[in-house]
């Protein structure tokens, strides 16, 4: 008499890792690789090398660092990931937790934001919830984004950007009114609406907060 098929569990997690640091990723595949439930299929360097991988092995989850080195960056990566055919979906683990980083992965279709101080049980609790398309945020990830629901900041217009930009070069009003092919006049009344929006009343201050938030590329 023949016996009766053993019942399986579920198929393990399909994971391809992008990181730029050759030993962040040995230590990831190596943590990795002690869960039984996951399944490591390829390991990328760059962006576009996890698109290459991505698209000939099929991974349920990605985890994309965002600063890839040169060549696109974590974002952008994301961003084309989720528009594959076999989209995966995208778990951040990066350093970096600022709002503009949060707020810019989300926007190109993250399922999840980790930080990489996470405990080994933390990061493949949100592994399978990224799976199952449910959302993971590290707890200050998701204290900053709670914060900024509650309180948001308008977001700059493109000409703020633009003086901002050459406000961070060091230029006095007048070189950016030349550059922009704006009068002075102009110049300071778009800086006092970036002071308001960012909180500051220093053209430091105001370079300092666009730094730290990302809002300059």
């Amino acid at each position: 008499m023949s016996s009766a098929p053993q019942p399986t569990g579920p198929a393990p997690v399909r994971i391809l890792v992008c990181d730029d640091h050759a030993v962040v990723r040995a230590g990831l595949l190596a943590l990795l690789h002690s869960a039984p439930d996951i399944e490591v299929v390829g390991e990328a360097g760059s962006g576009e090398e996890a698109l290459a991988l991505a698209r000939k092995t099929c991974p349920d989850v990605v985890l994309m660092d965002l600063q890839l080195g040169p060549g696109i960056d974590g974002v952008e990566t994301t961003r084309r990931l989720r528009a594959l055919d076999t989209a995966p979906h995208v778990l951040v683990l990066t350093t970096y937790d600022t709002d503009a980083d949060v707020t810019r992965a989300v926007e190109a279709g993250a399922t999840g934001y980790l930080l990489k101080a996470e405990r080994a049980e933390d990061l493949f609790t949100a592994i399978h919830a990224a799976a199952q398309g449910r959302p993971a945020l590290s707890p200050p990830v998701a204290d900053r984004v709670m914060s900024r629901l509650r309180n948001p900041r308008p977001t700059l217009t493109p000409r703020e950007r633009d003086i901002l930009a050459h406000l961070s070069q060091g230029l006095p009003n007048h070189a950016i009114a030349r550059a922009l092919y704006i009068s002075e006049a102009t110049v300071k009344t778009h800086l006092r609406r970036i002071y308001d929006k960012l909180g500051v009343d220093t053209r430091a201050g105001a370079v300092a907060v666009a730094k730290e938030q990302r809002l300059l590329s």
